[in-house]
């Protein structure tokens, strides 16, 4: 795993999450998003909360990555079974914290996350991130059947660059949804 180039990826993903918010307009925030039921702002939180989640995903592969590889593949199995109510909590979850958290919420808390993360991961051994588990793959587009702690810190971004597009900020991207 190249660390230096995550730990760009997690600095450009700051430096754009900063960019978004700053560029955005009160009205802009409140707008609907592209292709989801979130405003903007519930948009952003959603983005912010793939990295969040990044300790939890690390911790169950630090875990399942020690067991035979049966055990996380039937845990997998279950969680893909419960994918209906991971998807309500998903969207409620977003939709609480991009509605209570604001811009500077959200940013001084992406700020925090991302510290984190280049700590953790500068601490993570070879074996470590080498380390895998079987996921849930109908929980996101961006979880594979199997995927090693590397892959795990690769995830937000590539979550956050797809979530990205679908956000409506700006008078272009208004047209855009609304046809005007």
């Amino acid at each position: 795993m190249d660390r230096q180039a995550v730990h760009q990826e997690l600095e450009r993903a700051r430096a754009t999450f900063h960019d978004l918010h700053a560029q955005a307009t009160p009205a802009d925030l409140k707008r609907r998003s592209y292709g989801t039921r979130w405003t903007n702002q519930q948009l952003l939180f959603h983005m912010l909360l793939g990295y969040l989640i990044i300790r939890a995903l690390g911790n169950l592969v630090r875990l399942f990555g020690r067991l035979p590889p049966d055990v996380s593949r039937a845990y997998a199995a279950v969680l893909d079974a419960g994918t209906r109510p991971f998807d309500v909590v998903n969207y409620v979850g977003s939709w609480a914290g991009g509605t209570a958290l604001g811009r500077r919420g959200q940013t001084a808390l992406f700020d925090r996350v991302i510290d984190a993360l280049h700590r953790r991961l500068d601490a993570e051994t070879d074996a470590d991130l080498a380390r895998g588990m079987h996921y849930p793959a109908r929980w996101d587009p961006f979880f594979t059947p199997y995927m090693t702690l590397a892959d795990v810190y690769r995830f937000p971004t590539r979550h956050f660059d797809f979530h990205r597009r679908q956000l409506t900020l700006g008078p272009s991207e208004q047209r855009r949804t609304t046809g005007h």
